[in-house]
């Protein structure tokens, strides 16, 4: 092979044995232990002596390495090995935690397959998330039922409202435009009229728009034949309805068979298909069962395995759980986002309940009258709303479920490396007003926290080590964390609970008056947040402290804030009076 670049072989039926990927043949090199091989799968290659094994996480033939973020969770792509430092991950256990990138995490490796990744070719260039492409993509979609439909488009692309074109048609979905991840879950929000529905039933050629785009997996959906569209239903995107549209006298497993059988897989192959994707959502007890035997949240289930079973990329979900029980919704809201995380499916949700939106989506577009108002995270739509309309429609929704720790925290100024010594530290209780502060080592990484009185202990008796007095009980928690999780933490710690990242690199605090201004949604001050604040005593007592160990009583570095050297000024004249009535005690 000589300077051929390192190449990998995609895995699908149809693929043919492409060769894909680019890059130096040092930059991966994957060492997975295989099972028996499925059906139309290749086996591992040998490139120059090395085993390049199909990519873990998704389907190599459609999300091939250089499109660029994993296909699962947006992370830089393992399989090229960017930017990810080399550890071996066991069985259960994830390659490397992604709380940073602000995506729900993976789960873990597909089957816990051991991932050795060599160290990443300096040279390459780590691919950006604007540069993969979109599993669907719609540009300027609308749909005009009516005499003139055509007409209404124009109008409407105009700037003309729904009621201005109603003598030319109803206008269902007007210019809507978006592009959905692969493997993400994007979910479209609106009320009842909103078009919604009909804006899901373009993706996949049940409708056919008046005027715009609909491309999904690369293939234009718009425009095609009717042949070549049921290709695509068959082999890239399926449906799963409200209403189940279960076949009443076919037992679950049939059910789930079914679009196997109308493909023209054969028995033998679709039947073992159906009861692996049955285990899945965990009805294998079920699967001779008949419909009017379940229940109504079982045979959503069903209806979710049918659309597995087809191995197709994208799934489209029309108000699936609102037919639902509240408790049996919640269940299978869950039971969704574990299998999503699991096979790495790129869904489009509707619905029109928005905790459910929130809790499902990775990113939400709320429409109104026809028309996408806002796209963006559960986050951005609850804290960043585009208009009155979306302000509104989110005003009920439970805070805490959607915040995470990293949407509040505070920076965390109340901080001491370790190499400062008991002195530096008493410096900066001072300066800051604190009767505490977290201590953190090399690369910032959190280490504890000490208190002033022990501090004070150390200086007076002349020791220089820090260490030696850092507490190591206190709340921490990933930048991920809901706010719901913090409540328990916040109550029973004296300290603002440290947020931290995967290297427990501290990144920041969330105090009480903060997890607690963000439920009601009042801004929070901008003043850093001391660990405790402390009485004119406690000030007084550092300041004698530092006095009579030959420290003089001045600001050293000041505080990071205006307002905090302001108060610390006039605290301190407090402090000074104290220290020349206390100071014989300290001495």
């Amino acid at each position: 092979m000589g300077d051929t670049p390192w190449v990998g072989y995609s895995s699908g039926p149809d693929s043919g044995g492409r060769r894909f990927g680019s890059g130096d043949r040092n930059s991966l090199a994957l060492n997975v232990p295989t099972g028996p091989a499925r059906a139309g799968t290749r086996r591992p290659e040998r490139v120059h002596g090395e085993q390049y094994e199909p990519c873990p996480y998704g389907r190599p033939d459609r999300d091939r390495p250089e499109r660029g973020p994993c296909v699962r969770d947006r992370s830089p792509c393992a399989w090229r090995g960017l930017d990810v430092a080399a550890r071996r991950a066991g069985p259960g256990r994830p390659v490397r935690n992604h709380n940073a990138t602000g995506v729900r995490p993976s789960a873990a490796v597909a089957r816990g397959v051991p991932l050795t990744i060599a160290p990443p070719d300096p040279q390459a260039a780590r691919p950006a998330t604007d540069d993969v492409a979109p599993a669907v993509h719609v540009r300027d979609l609308y749909k005009v039922f009516g005499r003139r439909p055509g007409e209404a488009v124009r109008r409407l692309a105009a700037g003309a409202t729904r009621d201005e074109v109603r003598d030319l048609g109803s206008a269902a979905v007007i210019g809507a435009s978006f592009d959905v991840r692969p493997g993400e879950i994007f979910v479209v929000m609106g009320l009842s009229g909103s078009g919604k529905s009909t804006l899901i039933r373009m993706l996949n050629g049940l409708l056919e728009p008046t005027s715009g785009t609909v491309e999904v997996g690369g293939r234009r959906i718009t425009g095609a034949g009717a042949k070549e569209v049921r290709d695509i239903r068959r082999t890239s995107v399926s449906m799963v309805f409200q209403h189940f549209a279960l076949l009443p006298h076919r037992t679950v497993l049939e059910n789930v068979a079914y679009g196997l059988e109308v493909n023209g897989v054969d028995k033998t192959t679709r039947l073992a298909k159906a009861r692996e994707v049955i285990g899945l959502v965990g009805l294998d007890v079920w699967a001779d069962a008949k419909p009017d035997e379940l229940s109504g949240g079982m045979q959503q289930r069903v209806g979710i395995a049918r659309a597995l079973a087809a191995e197709t990329d994208v799934l489209l979900m029309d108000e699936a759980f609102s037919a639902l029980d509240p408790l049996i919704r919640r269940e299978m809201q869950e039971q969704l986002v574990d299998l999503q995380q699991r096979l790495g499916k790129t869904i489009v949700f509707i619905t029109h309940d928005l905790n459910e939106a929130m809790f499902l989506g990775d990113r939400i577009a709320v429409m109104r009258d026809g028309r996408i108002v806002q796209i963006g995270s559960p986050e951005d739509i609850l804290t960043d709303p585009a208009n009155d309309y979306v302000a509104q429609f989110v005003q009920d929704v439970d805070r805490a479920r959607v915040l995470t720790a990293a949407s509040v925290m505070e920076p965390a100024r109340a901080v001491v490396p370790l190499t400062v010594g008991p002195r530096g530290a008493l410096r900066t209780m001072r300066d800051l007003q604190t009767a505490a502060v977290f201590v953190t080592g090399r690369g910032r990484k959190l280490e504890g926290w000490v208190r002033d009185r022990h501090v004070m202990r150390q200086v007076k008796a002349g020791d220089t080590n820090l260490d030696a007095i850092v507490n190591t009980e206190y709340a921490e928690v990933g930048p991920d964390t809901a706010l719901t999780d913090l409540f328990e933490l916040a109550v029973e710690s004296p300290l603002p609970i440290a947020v931290v990242d995967d290297e427990r690199r501290l990144l920041g605090v969330v105090p009480r008056v903060t997890l607690l201004a963000a439920l009601g949604n009042v801004p929070t001050t901008t003043s850093p947040i001391p660990v405790t604040e402390p009485v004119t005593r406690i000030a007084a007592d550092i300041e004698a402290t530092l006095a009579a160990t030959g420290e003089v009583p001045v600001q050293v570095d000041g505080p990071a804030d205006r307002s905090v050297a302001d108060r610390s000024v006039a605290d301190r004249s407090v402090a000074d009076r104290s220290v020349a009535a206390t100071e014989g005690d300290h001495q």
